[in-house]
């Protein structure tokens, strides 16, 4: 869990969870911006469009990732029928913000290839516990990297109120689509499953795809 670094290396948890910040905001501002793309301007209305933490993060969803290991932000706002092209439109603007983390995780692994090619021993000793400048900012990249993956395989669950509901959701008829609306309502459900019943595939998910996201690079 990422809370233990806190003890191990201050300085790459402290540069951790600015990061971690980072990319929460981003991830929701990705939904905002694709919403108003398409035409749906409920999220500028109501101050999501903005770099502003205070505005997107959720307290509950960051301290479980510090501490569980996956959490979210406050779910951005929208209103469906406002897009020009309903379908499309709620696909891109549910699968914007997964978009937007897969990037990040990746421009973040190839900041440690970066860093490794130029002190591969500080990187290495970094994972053994030692602390560097170098090291302790490999280690924060490789965090970043990693965290931004666990954002966009949770958010992939096809579980509401997770984006990978909605995306489903959009390859769906539109008889269905009503009553997947309703099930938001019960999103309490889903994070009592998430923590409970759920949680430990949910940890092999997302272990199974570090594992195999970590492989094509090193």
């Amino acid at each position: 869990m990422l809370i233990q670094l806190l003890s191990e290396d201050p300085l790459a948890f402290f540069l951790i969870a600015i990061a971690l910040v980072f990319a929460l905001v981003l991830h929701e501002l990705g939904h905002a911006a694709a919403a108003l793309y398409f035409g749906d301007d409920t999220a500028k209305r109501m101050g999501r469009l903005t770099l502003n933490p205070l505005s997107h993060l959720d307290p509950l969803g960051t301290l479980l990732l510090l501490f569980v290991g996956f959490g979210w932000a406050k779910p951005v706002p929208i209103n469906p029928l406002r897009f020009r092209n309903y379908r499309l439109g709620l696909f891109v603007v549910s699968i914007a913000g997964i978009v937007v983390n897969l990037i990040l995780a990746v421009l973040a692994m190839f900041a440690l290839k970066a860093l490794f090619a130029y002190d591969p021993r500080a990187v290495m000793a970094a994972f053994q516990g030692a602390n560097t400048l170098i090291g302790s900012l490999a280690l924060a990249v490789y965090y970043f990297s990693s965290l931004n993956l666990v954002l966009a395989v949770f958010n992939l669950l096809p579980i509401p109120p997770l984006d990978g509901s909605k995306i489903l959701q959009s390859l769906l008829p539109l008889r269905f689509h009503r009553f997947l609306w309703e099930l938001e309502r019960y999103s309490w459900l889903s994070f009592l499953l998430i923590v409970t019943v759920l949680r430990e595939p949910i940890h092999q998910i997302i272990a199974y795809t570090q594992r195999a996201f970590l492989s094509l690079f090193f």
